[in-house]
């Protein structure tokens, strides 16, 4: 039996026969339909994981399988990378509708439906072996988006949130789409691998490099990487607890996926000689785009931007990763893209509970209000252990493969990047459960966040923790600590990279039907004595770090002054960029496209 096709048929066809018969259900009935739906994405796209464990899967929509090497229909091409990131997002997506059952709903079956059609694009892109496909359900996933991120129609910020993220990310659709344009208008395929077959005989021309860029550009527009990053933090502020568990743990993620499949699959055949330059280019753009979120994460009250800006630090590392174009930097940015994610669904879950129970997502206003939730202010710990990389969790592992490959192929420096955006992350979610479940830092003097929310999403008595919103941090948190503690993940996420940047044999396989070649052994992996030292200077950091944002304001003297009228004079200008106009917004998502050409124009020469 086909299972690929059923990865996305089952939430469309979920979705469609809520919205037929809306009108008659309820919340519970809705609910029923859309959970057991997402269930069985999940366990279509484990088993898809399972399948091509040691190779690849081709699906032909319709049987129209390529004729003497040229593809003349709609393909799904599937490795471990495609459906282990389905995988992540279906079973985030189950993880939302769980939270969703207490949910104050008012108009059931429209969030299920939304949901699911969400759930669909994000499969169905994760799979597709063909550009305009992949374009098709990156829309479908977005337009679900926006809806799910103004959810909250009665709020005017929840409005305002996802304006910015529909105008914005409609831009980069734009681009994405102009790019597609131009590589059809040369090689008359809309087909990954029939692309990169036919740009390997055409030679390397201004058109290929401006197609490059438009792609590229338009998926790290909805990556959120900096200066195209704005929207964010907007979004993620005012979306429902079950959608920024999906948002912060996969979408973004995505784009990064989709920069790795359109070079490897597509680009690399023609420019490949010139892989030294981009990969200069996108560690730089990861570098700092981890600078600049983990710095806009630490000076964040309200708890959900301090988390949006997270996940803004963390897509720069993972940037960092895929730029190493190699299978440790590929390697260790899947390997920590999935146990990051685990960790900040779980901790958007944690903030969730704390809404529902303290009526607040104001970290100065919560101060001590968590005392009475103890188990909720574990669940936050284990998160920010998480982001602090400490063994045995999954994001050690796939940091410490990172810094592997960062001193093989000589940027060493960008581990101090990775220690540096660590360090910070954690200590300002250090810092929130501390002042928050312990009391400390009550007597901050600052101004609370104005944009606070004191009403619970959540339907019950707010003395107590529902299961539904207690058991799935929970997991999630474990989960992202027992990926570190599984025998053979590591060399299995390895083998994965290895045939995720493998492109000749991925055009092999889909255009001739031939098998993958075997690819060189993994020798089994054991983190090197620096990883160690590494993530217990991050955990000093950390808890520096989190010390000074509780008690700093109580230092006096000269010396005190002067480092807050530094660090004034370093945050005014970075704050004032997060000025919330979109005007803004689109300003520098055109300056970020014409610094990305340039730098490509410049570098594939």
């Amino acid at each position: 039996m086909e299972l690929a096709p059923l990865a996305v048929a089952v939430p469309l066809l979920a979705a469609g026969g809520l919205t037929a018969a809306g009108a008659r259900l309820n919340r519970d009935a809705a609910q029923a339909i859309a959970l057991p739906a997402a269930l069985v994405v999940c366990a279509i796209c484990v088993a898809l994981l399972v399948r091509t464990a040691d190779g690849l899967e081709i699906y032909w929509f319709g049987g129209w399988e390529p004729s003497h090497g040229m593809a003349i229909g709609v393909s799904f091409a599937i490795d471990t990378f495609g459906a282990g990131l389905a995988t992540l997002v279906s079973l985030l997506v189950v993880t939302g509708l769980v939270l969703m059952w207490r949910y104050r709903e008012t108009d059931p079956p429209h969030f299920q439906v939304l949901m699911l059609l969400f759930c669909a694009g994000m499969v169905g892109f994760c799979l597709s072996g063909d550009l305009f496909n992949m374009f098709v359900f990156f829309e479908l996933m977005s337009i679900a988006a926006f809806a799910l991120a103004g959810f909250k129609v009665e709020e005017s910020e929840a409005i305002e949130g996802s304006l910015n993220f529909a105008v914005t990310n409609t831009i980069g659709s734009f681009l994405i789409l102009t790019g597609i344009g131009l590589l059809y208008g040369r090689t008359g395929v809309l087909n990954l691998a029939q692309i990169g077959d036919s740009l390997s005989h055409g030679g390397t021309d201004g058109l290929v490099i401006a197609a490059f860029t438009l792609l590229a550009s338009g998926f790290l527009v909805k990556a959120a990487v900096v200066p195209f990053h704005f929207w964010l933090a907007d979004a993620y502020a005012v979306a429902p607890t079950p959608v920024c568990l999906v948002f912060a743990g996969a979408m973004s993620e995505l784009g990064i996926y989709a920069v790795g499949r359109i070079w490897f699959d597509a680009f690399a055949p023609a420019l490949g000689g010139h892989a030294d330059e981009l990969r200069t280019v996108l560690i730089l753009a990861g570098a700092f785009t981890a600078v600049v979120g983990a710095v806009m994460c630490f000076c964040q009250d309200h708890l959900r931007r301090l988390l949006a800006f997270a996940t803004i630090a963390y897509v720069g590392v993972f940037l960092i990763g895929l730029g190493l174009l190699s299978a440790e930097g590929v390697g260790g940015a899947a390997l920590y893209i999935v146990a990051d994610g685990l960790g900040k669904a779980s901790l958007f879950a944690t903030v969730g509970i704390l809404q529902h129970r303290r009526r607040g997502l104001s970290e100065l206003r919560l101060a001590g209000k968590g005392r009475g939730i103890p188990y909720t202010g574990i669940v936050v710990v284990v998160g920010a252990l998480s982001f602090a990389a400490l063994p045995p969790f999954g994001t050690f592992c796939g940091k410490a493969l990172l810094e592997d490959g960062l001193i093989k192929d000589g940027y060493g420096w960008a581990i101090a990047v990775l220690l540096v955006t660590s360090a910070v992350t954690s200590g300002a979610v250090l810092r929130f459960a501390a002042r928050v479940f312990l009391g400390w830092g009550a007597d901050d003097p600052r101004q609370p966040s104005s944009a606070d929310e004191t009403h619970s999403e959540e339907e019950g008595d707010p003395d107590r923790t529902p299961a539904v919103m207690f058991i799935p941090a929970a997991m999630l948190a474990a989960g992202s600590l027992a990926l570190g503690l599984i025998p053979g993940m590591v060399e299995a996420i390895e083998r994965g990279a290895q045939r995720f940047a493998a492109g000749t044999d991925y055009a092999q396989a889909v255009l001739h039907g031939t098998s993958v070649s075997s690819l060189p052994g993994v020798e089994p992996y054991t983190a090197p004595l620096h990883a160690y030292l590494y993530a217990a200077l991050t955990l000093a950091l950390a808890v520096v770090l989190a010390i000074a944002g509780l008690f700093g304001h109580r230092l006096r003297g000269a010396p005190a002054r002067w480092l807050a009228r530094l660090g004034d004079r370093l945050l005014t200008p970075l704050h004032a960029v997060h000025s919330g106009h979109i005007g803004d917004y689109v300003a520098w998502l055109v300056l970020g496209v014409a610094a990305f050409g340039g730098a490509f124009a410049i570098g594939f020469q």
